[in-house]
């Protein structure tokens, strides 16, 4: 929604559906927030609109108390996208400036610094710090009133250089000190700790099709890395995570009664979850990767719209709105257990995963490596999935990607560029189309792949990622 009129309509009416897809600030309070605030509307001569939180906060805007604008579903665009604009966004939002820079940023992009900060600035109105330091700001928030953790403790945590740094933004964006913002909820709602773990509202655009995305997780689950518990309706998706500053344990609520809901009735809302971080640098990372994961930012609207004109789709639409294209939080991990097959990734992570310092349950190790997998002197030789094995190492397909996952031939970051990406794999002996198709969509989070051998109509695009989950679901019933 570029037309400014158009977007006024949308704040008048309170729509939902835009809900991260843009941003707007009243001049005469210098607040801003997301289309659907409850407040009273505000006369267009006093609206002003933004692409991004950052670019509010840039021009001197706070965030609504009410509406809280920084907790809204990611743009769709930034996973669809494939330009550097949407790459970049991926890879700010996985935390690299927080780790790397600006420079590391551009880096992992092909361009220069210079050229990164133009492009971001003249579409979105901020810059990749900018927009990092928004992004560190909703991240404070989080454990300013979820958790006890120190202040200063935080401070840190959130990605900031200093205390005085903290304290300024969190005054610059929410207009109030961090002990204001913490006392601004109840203190029985701040009881997370590291072992408690952080409790979040995963917010999702639209109506979100849970079961189906369940069902999925259920069946792809790696014993020792992931679970599933509990009823259709009331389960609870739990694994580990492998993270730049430590591991992580995130389970995550099914929410009953979200499949199949009409938008009308339900066009917003969330999945409950719960982040154990060993290091709660990683809070920002492992929120993203989960998302990712549960393609919680996908816009089901555009989705539907699209497929539901179809006539062989839009009986299979009307049965599941919102259903999503899970990707997967951990890319790499995700490109050799296409490769294997889930029985041989579980001797993979039985043999060669890291085991947890303190076991939860079921889950006890993380998944490997692929430096590991590639250094392996001798493999277990039971099974045909894993490929053939010797003493020199994993052969077949395994051992190739693996080799070239961890020398760099191979790229899945969020910020890869995914054409690049497929041609690195296709580059590699043994590797079937099939197979890169499926890491496409899931690995790369691509909204609009169909493997090779698959017909199925120019008209579905830009989602036929989504058009075949929607036919697998019909024909599982």
């Amino acid at each position: 929604m570029t037309d400014q009129d158009t977007q006024y309509e949308a704040v008048r009416s309170r729509d939902a559906r835009f809900d991260g897809e843009f941003f707007f600030a009243v001049e005469t309070t210098g607040i801003y927030c997301r289309p659907s605030c409850p407040a009273v509307t505000p006369k267009r001569h006093n609206v002003r609109f933004f692409a991004t939180a950052a670019a509010a906060q840039g021009s001197g805007f706070r965030a609504c108390r009410r509406c809280r604008p920084d907790a809204v579903p990611g743009s769709a665009d930034w996973n669809a996208r494939a330009d550097v604009v949407g790459r970049a966004m991926r890879l700010i939002g996985d935390g690299v400036v927080d780790r790397e820079g600006v420079t590391g940023l551009a880096v992992r992009l092909g361009y220069s610094a210079r050229q990164v900060q133009r492009q971001l600035t003249a579409e979105l109105g901020a810059g990749p710090v900018a927009l990092a330091r928004a992004q560190r700001a909703h991240t404070a928030r989080v454990l300013l009133q979820t958790t006890g953790l120190p202040v200063t403790e935080i401070a840190f945590a959130s990605g900031f250089a200093s205390v005085r740094q903290f304290n300024d933004t969190v005054r610059t964006v929410y207009a109030t000190t961090p002990t204001g913002l913490r006392a601004a909820v109840r203190a029985a709602r701040r009881t997370a700790t590291p072992s408690a773990g952080i409790p979040l509202r995963l917010a999702h655009r639209g109506p979100y099709h849970a079961g189906a995305v369940f069902d999925l997780l259920r069946r792809e689950a790696v014993a020792g890395v992931e679970e599933v518990s509990g009823p259709p309706g009331g389960r609870t998706y739990r694994r580990t995570l492998r993270l730049p500053y430590g591991t992580g344990i995130v389970a995550v609520d099914e929410r009953a009664g979200d499949a199949g809901r009409a938008s009308a009735v339900h066009p917003g809302g969330w999945l409950d979850a719960r982040l154990h971080l060993t290091d709660p640098r990683d809070l920002t990372t492992a929120v993203q990767r989960l998302r990712r994961l549960l393609d919680l930012d996908s816009d089901p609207y555009a989705v539907d719209e699209r497929l539901g004109a179809d006539p062989r789709l839009a009986p299979l639409v009307a049965a599941r709105p919102g259903l999503r294209a899970p990707g997967a939080a951990d890319p790499e991990e995700y490109a050799v257990r296409a490769v294997v097959g889930r029985a041989a990734a579980e001797r993979l992570v039985r043999a060669y995963g890291k085991a947890l310092d303190a076991p939860c349950g079921t889950l006890t190790h993380l998944f490997p490596e692929p430096a590991v997998l590639a250094q392996v002197g001798s493999g277990p030789r039971s099974g045909s999935e894993s490929g053939s094995e010797s003493r020199s190492g994993f052969e077949g397909p395994l051992g190739v990607l693996t080799a070239a996952l961890a020398d760099g031939t191979v790229r899945l970051d969020p910020g890869v560029d995914r054409d690049d990406a497929q041609e690195a794999l296709l580059a590699l002996p043994g590797l079937d189309a099939r197979t890169i198709a499926e890491i496409r969509a899931r690995a790369l989070g691509d909204p609009d792949v169909v493997p090779p051998g698959v017909d199925v109509p120019d008209t579905w695009r830009p989602w036929r990622t989504y058009a075949l989950h929607h036919l697998r679901a019909a024909e599982e019933r």
